[in-house]
C-alpha cells in the first residue's frame, strides 16, 4: 500500500534557476518516509528509547524526470519494497498533478535504511516487531 505526505515547494527549496535544487528531493523523501514510519506506529524518537537502534541513510539511488517549482503542491510517495536483518529498501517518487489532472513523476529514488546500535553505531538486526509493522 503506498503512503503519500503532501509538500509545498517554498523559496528555500529552489536555486537560482527556480526550480527545486535537486538535493533537496530528499530531504522531501526524509519528510515522507518519517511520516510514513509515524502512520505505522513507529515514531522514531520512541524507536531509539525502546530499543536503542535506530534507522539510518545507508545508500540512495535517485532518478530526475521533470523540475518543480515554487509553490508547486507535490505528493511524495513511500513504497516498501523489501527487508534484510539490518537494512530495508523503500521505493518513493516526487509526484506534481498535470493541467489534464494525472499524476506525473517528478523525481524517483530507491532508498536503502540500514538499522543501527544507535550507541555504537553499527549495523544490528531491525527488531522483529518493526518489521511486522513495515508489512
Amino acid at each position: 500500500m503506498t503512503f503519500q505526505f503532501p509538500i509545498r515547494v517554498y523559496w528555500e527549496d529552489t536555486d537560482a534557476g527556480g526550480i527545486v535544487f535537486y538535493a533537496n528531493y530528499l530531504k522531501f523523501f526524509e519528510r515522507a518516509r518519517t511520516e510514513w514510519l509515524r502512520s505505522k506506529g513507529l515514531e522514531q524518537r520512541m524507536l531509539k528509547e525502546t530499543t536503542g537502534g535506530m534507522f539510518v541513510v545507508s545508500e540512495t539511488r535517485v532518478k530526475y524526470h521533470r523540475p518543480a517549482r515554487l509553490d508547486d503542491a507535490l505528493l511524495v510517495s513511500v513504497n516498501f519494497a523489501q527487508s534484510g536483518r539490518s537494512s530495508l529498501w523503500v521505493e518513493q517518487q516526487a509526484l506534481a498533478m498535470s493541467e489534464k489532472n494525472t499524476q506525473l513523476v517528478l523525481c524517483e529514488g530507491s532508498i536503502r535504511i540500514g538499522w543501527v546500535d544507535a550507541t555504537l553505531m553499527k549495523p544490528a538486526r531491525i527488531p522483529e516487531i518493526i518489521l511486522k509493522a513495515l508489512k
